[in-house]
């Protein structure tokens, strides 16, 4: 292998990445399998263990607003796997109302999916890390890490929060072995987005202000994951990495 080879390898590396039966989550499990990681993934789809078997990955069947379910994955993870080199917490979940009417329930499961069972995960998953001496935490922000959103004030809560926590443990961890830092997808074509993409009266407004001119796919966090995950971010920590078209820019 060469040089230029080894500092994106993620050859032989074990990975947990949750939500990682569609959309980005299983984009960025494929981008680490095809470069020979050993992925673990978690998803409350009932279809876990035959997506996963497609992928040539381990299935985990999670659910992530069950707190109790979210302390013992990675626990779940280290057993499959043999060791955790990298966590790719990627679960998300949304809801929308206009913020007067936004129910609490709907608040509280939002916040338990994007925000509670992320730090769990991080936490558990950072204890692993720092034991071993080395490793990489991926969070998946958001757009809404940034700005505040329409009638999504619970994901906007949840991903701003998200952003302070890699931050907060990039500080702690950094000199430690441990890199901890975030993806912020764009407006990327997922069910997430259904609500959206197609939308006269909001896809409009959003096209027009990116200058890449398109939504974001799922294949478009392939790279930004593996680069990451390997060597090459070394001295990468507590950064939130857009990947957004130029959205941000603008």
């Amino acid at each position: 292998m060469s040089d230029r080879d080894r500092l994106f390898s993620v050859e032989g590396k074990r990975a947990l990445v949750t939500g990682g039966c569609a959309g980005l989550g299983r984009a960025m499990a494929e981008a680490l399998i095809e470069r020979g990681a050993k992925v673990a993934v978690a998803d409350i789809s009932p279809r876990v263990a035959e997506i996963a078997q497609e992928m040539g990955a381990i299935p985990l069947h999670v659910d992530l607003s069950n707190r109790a379910q979210a302390l013992a994955l990675v626990g779940r993870a280290v057993e499959a796997l043999g060791r955790l080199d990298i966590l790719v917490n990627n679960a998300g979940a949304q809801r929308r109302h206009p913020a007067e009417e936004f129910p609490l329930e709907d608040w509280d499961f939002v916040l338990s999916v994007n925000l509670d069972a992320a730090w769990i995960l991080a936490q558990a998953a950072g204890r692993v890390m720092l034991a071993q001496g080395h490793g990489k935490i991926i969070n998946i922000c958001s757009m809404l890490s940034f700005g505040g959103g329409v009638t999504v004030p619970a994901y906007s809560a949840s991903k701003g929060a998200l952003a302070q926590i890699t931050k907060a443990l990039s500080n702690e961890w950094a000199a430690r072995g441990v890199n901890v830092n975030a993806i912020a997808p764009g407006y990327m074509d997922t069910a997430l987005n259904a609500a959206l993409v197609g939308n006269p009266d909001r896809e409009s407004g959003i096209l027009a202000r990116i200058p890449a001119g398109r939504w974001g796919v799922p294949n478009d966090l392939k790279g930004v994951v593996i680069l990451l995950s390997s060597q090459a971010s070394d001295y990468i920590h507590g950064a939130i990495l857009p990947v957004d078209g130029g959205y941000l820019g603008r």
